[in-house]
């Protein structure tokens, strides 16, 4: 999913970022949009589901393996995929519905809802609030949930208060709360707004927000959930060790050289 989302964004971002006068064809840019909201939704979704997957795993240790077994994993992928790929028709099909005869350039690095709503001849206000009620349902309900099972887990770890279980539950956990503070607290502020402001101050500040949903989170995920696998952990000890093992063998190297040295001098001069 990542790597789909950044395929989607990024390209076409270097593209405007190198030629000035890049350009995209409209149905290319609501394509664009689609799969960009479909993708951002599938990863509301997924996140939710791992929240569920963490509380399984605090809370109900001894059936985890029963309620959570790969049947049960691929049917809630699956039904996050096909809900996030159906929920937003209704986006691009209230835009295309919008009549576009002002300028045609969106003063953004990908087609947003936001820029292309402001490019219309008209009051976009039925597609802003379409937008809005979806938007809201899709992060309100999977932030919800998330911070459902994290409530539950924290009850659960209280009651059993051991240095070791709060480790062990942190180490669960910690990867998964650090990209939802990520990712939903600058989704918060592009769509859960009733209104938008077009002013050039929020354009710009939109765009520095849109970087971290876009190309920041998903850049940091790799390095944030594989900071607690152990493979990965001994591969960059290892690795650690390696270099500070060849630094302390370059220098005893040199300092070998250096005394050969000054006992040659040493013998020059004697002689």
């Amino acid at each position: 999913m990542e790597i789909w989302y950044t395929s989607n964004i990024v390209p076409k971002m270097l593209e405007v970022f190198l030629d000035k006068n890049g350009s995209i064809t409209y149905a290319g840019c609501i394509t664009h949009l689609y799969i960009f909201i479909t993708l951002g939704t599938a990863e509301c979704f997924i996140l939710a589901v791992m929240a569920y997957d963490h509380y399984l795993a605090i809370c109900n240790p001894l059936h985890y393996p029963t309620l959570m077994n790969n049947k049960v994993c691929r049917q809630l992928a699956v039904c996050s995929w096909v809900a996030a790929v159906i929920i937003n028709i209704p986006a691009p099909v209230s835009i295309c519905r919008l009549p576009f005869c002002g300028p045609n350039e969106i003063n953004h690095f990908f087609c947003d809802v936001p820029p292309l709503l402001q490019l219309s001849c008209l009051n976009p206000h039925e597609a802003k609030l379409s937008i809005f009620m979806v938007a809201t349902s899709v992060i309100v309900t999977s932030f919800f949930l998330i911070l459902v099972s994290y409530i539950f887990i924290i009850i659960t770890v209280l009651k059993i208060p051991s240095a070791s279980w709060l480790q062990k539950a942190f180490s669960t956990c910690g990867s998964h709360l650090a990209v939802v503070t990520i990712f939903y607290g600058t989704l918060k502020f592009m769509y859960v707004r009733p209104t938008s402001d077009f002013s050039v101050d929020s354009v710009n500040f939109n765009k520095v927000i849109s970087m971290f949903y876009t190309v920041i989170t998903p850049m940091l995920n790799p390095i944030i959930y594989c900071s607690r696998n152990k493979e990965v952990k001994d591969a960059l000890q290892k690795a650690i060790g390696m270099k500070c093992m060849l630094a302390e063998q370059s220098s005893s190297i040199k300092m070998g050289t250096e005394l050969e040295m000054q006992i040659k001098f040493a013998c020059m001069e004697q002689s």
